[in-house]
């Protein structure tokens, strides 16, 4: 391990979904001290972090990222005194707890908005997005919902318009009123003297709305929100003055953190909110778009590390709770080839791996076959031609007794029914599984400063199966080698590498280290190759 070693820069951080972790009560719901029973399996695993998905109060019209109360903790997942020990367990353990903060808008069960909504002249007012009917009649503007439909609804206690980026029940904050950016400030204290190491920042990049309320322009799309050039409410300037403040709180405590998630962001408009005095890092969500296909990451990673040329530093997913799991995507069997190559490669790269709660074992989206067996509210809304999130958001799989390990009782959502083979614990028995294999990179990456600081240096490009590249650290050389195809593929050598001294690093195919022969080696199908030069 390198000896400047920062956790958030060269460690490993793990996505917890709370309400799929682990029950501790017998609700059928994951909660805090669930999670605290398994800080033990995380250190195994050598996380450096952990981040939760919201665990604030909220009535879940968009399970918790409707939040009701910024400085307390759902009852259903405990309690701030539960949130405490977690903290304390964790860190003695040497893991540090990343909160996530949904800004953009609160629950309209919210008493900020409670306030807001009960007459023009409540001080609260000015806390949330509120206009006047248009002249003629109608919505102030074009805005429209990220979740479908116009983003204004009608108020008929005050006879205004309130304007929600996604569902009605998730006003937005004015973040216009420097009130409201000073009580956000004050929420981010209150968790930080808590103990927290840090925020994922959701959707922060539409906090700040332009006050003229123009019309967005059109463009081709399929639906009203993506029939737009976000021009007046994604991105607008006001937002850097907020981001050095925020960063100026987090910087009066040690090694503390933030993330951002951009929303409707190219990598390049990303980068623009990472420096010094703004976050420490920005998500670019490429690889979760991108088919099984080196090239297609090839151009994610050129793409990622060009943008943020000087800025900072990269991290990235493969999986999180928005999305299909990559087991999904890039799968049609039990067979997690393909997926250790995903894995290889994330561990490898130059930046912070983020992994998703299951993605060690190669978790497997549950199956929605009927509009009744959904409860994402998105996925109602667009049955059948969008299934909703569900899917990967299920219950941990510990092991093979009844609902998984997860509970003693039904779940919330449905355990995967492959559950009795696909499990941590029939894992941690099998060598060769691909939770073995995360723990070995892992291990690797902790070990081999190259592969947590170094240079990222491409050897293939536009490769078509083959995807090989160079991490190097002053002297330390790492050459990575992952073969996309089930075929064997060779990979051509320059003069300068063969001439180098190589030892082999790791292998999932072989124990020897491979022959330069005809200045190229030649990998098995799904092959990781790892070679080390020093």
């Amino acid at each position: 391990m390198a000896k400047d070693f920062l956790w958030w820069r060269d460690g490993i951080i793990y996505q917890i979904y709370p309400r799929s972790y682990q029950d501790s009560n017998e609700d059928g719901i994951g909660d805090l001290p669930g999670i605290t029973q398994k800080l033990d399996y995380l250190k195994e695993l050598d996380i450096d972090a952990i981040w939760l998905s919201p665990i604030y109060p909220s009535p879940d019209v968009d399970y918790g990222y409707d939040v009701a109360d910024y400085v307390a903790i759902d009852p259903k997942f405990g309690n701030l005194e539960e949130f405490d020990i977690l903290i304390e367990q964790a860190h003695q353990r040497g893991i540090h707890i990343i909160l996530d903060l949904v800004l953009n808008h609160t629950s309209d069960q919210h008493q900020w908005f409670i306030q807001s909504r009960s007459s023009r002249d409540n001080p609260f007012r000015d806390w949330y997005i509120w206009r006047d009917a248009a002249a003629g009649g109608g919505e102030p503007n074009n805005w429209q919902s990220a979740f479908g439909g116009n983003g204004w609804e009608w108020d008929a206690n005050t006879n205004q318009y309130y304007f929600h980026m996604f569902y009605k029940e998730q006003p937005d904050l004015n973040w216009q009123n420097p009130s409201v950016q000073n009580a956000i400030l004050n929420v981010v204290e209150f968790w930080l003297k808590r103990g927290v190491d840090g925020f994922r920042l959701d959707v922060f990049n539409a906090f700040f709305k332009s006050q003229t309320f123009k019309n967005n322009p059109f463009k081709l799309g399929r639906r009203g929100f993506e029939q737009q050039h976000h021009i007046y409410d994604i991105n607008q300037p006001e937002l850097i003055d907020w981001l050095q403040k925020f960063r100026a709180l987090l910087d009066s405590y040690p090694q503390r953190y933030s993330v951002g998630e951009s929303f409707e962001a190219t990598p390049e408009t990303a980068a623009l909110y990472v420096g010094e005095k703004l976050l420490h890092a920005t998500f670019d969500f490429s690889f979760l778009k991108n088919r099984f296909n080196p090239s297609g990451f090839y151009h994610s990673i050129q793409r990622w590390e060009n943008a943020l040329e000087g800025r900072g530093w990269p991290n990235y997913v493969m999986n999180n709770h928005d999305v299909i799991r990559s087991a999904s995507r890039y799968t049609r069997n039990e067979n997690d080839a393909r997926l250790k190559i995903l894995a290889a490669m994330h561990l490898t790269l130059r930046g912070t791996p983020y992994l998703y709660y299951g993605e060690e074992i190669g978790m497997r989206d549950i199956r929605i076959n009927k509009r009744k067996q959904v409860l994402d509210p998105i996925g109602k809304r667009y049955w059948p031609f969008y299934k909703g999130r569900d899917g990967c958001r299920s219950p941990m799989q510990w092991d093979d007794s009844l609902f998984a390990g997860f509970s003693s009782r039904q779940s919330w959502l449905p355990v995967n029914e492959n559950f009795q083979w696909r499990n941590v614990e029939s894992q941690k028995k099998d060598p060769d599984s691909l939770f073995n294999f995360y723990k070995q990179l892992i291990h690797l990456r902790k070990t081999i400063p190259a592969l947590q600081r170094g240079m990222y240096l491409p050897l293939t490009f536009d490769p078509r199966r083959l995807l090989a590249y160079m991490r190097k650290l002053e002297d330390e050389t790492v050459l990575v080698a992952l073969n996309f195809s089930r075929r064997k593929v060779s990979l051509m050598v320059s003069t300068s590498i063969l001439h180098q001294k190589w030892q082999l690093l790791f292998s999932n195919s072989r124990e020897e280290m491979p022959d330069f022969r005809d200045r190229k080696i030649t990998l098995a199908p799904y092959e990781v190759l790892l070679l080390s030069s020093d």
